[in-house]
């Protein structure tokens, strides 16, 4: 049996959407660091290699400098967030969260609507990294 072992998940329950991504790039992050493929495949052989090697050194630095260092304007220090707050559903054994006071946590409010165009830019980066990844996966081996 193989077992992947995924450094860049924490402990507990993932989504399968996250797991798929995460594990495919540490496929490409144990390639690269274990295997080292520089040392033995001659990438510079033919004009495919080229590229293919140019791709996986990329997608490499995205995966381990770029896309480590996005920040959350919800991470700003200082930023004061308002209390979360529940209510009873009536009829149900649910509740609902209360809606903040959108004057008293503007700057949250800000940074929320900031945070969710930056999540959906990064969702459709990382859907075109796992793309350009599987894109060059008959070159993932040595």
């Amino acid at each position: 049996m193989k077992i992947l072992r995924i450094c860049t998940l924490r402990n507990g329950w993932c989504d399968k959407d996250h797991v798929l991504l995460h594990a495919a790039f540490q496929l490409l992050v144990d390639f690269i660091e274990q295997e080292k493929p520089d040392t033995i495949i001659d990438w510079k052989s033919d004009p495919a290699s080229r590229r293919a090697w140019k791709e996986i050194c990329a997608l490499h630095g995205w995966w381990s400098l770029q896309r480590p260092a996005r920040r959350s304007p919800l991470d700003a220090s200082g930023l004061k967030k308002p209390p979360m707050r529940w209510t009873k559903t009536p009829g149900s054994a649910s509740q609902r969260l209360l809606a903040y006071d959108k004057h008293k946590y503007a700057a949250y409010d800000s940074a929320l609507k900031k945070h969710w165009r930056l999540e959906q830019k990064w969702l459709n980066e990382d859907q075109r990294n796992l793309h350009r990844l599987i894109d060059i996966r008959q070159f993932l081996w040595t």
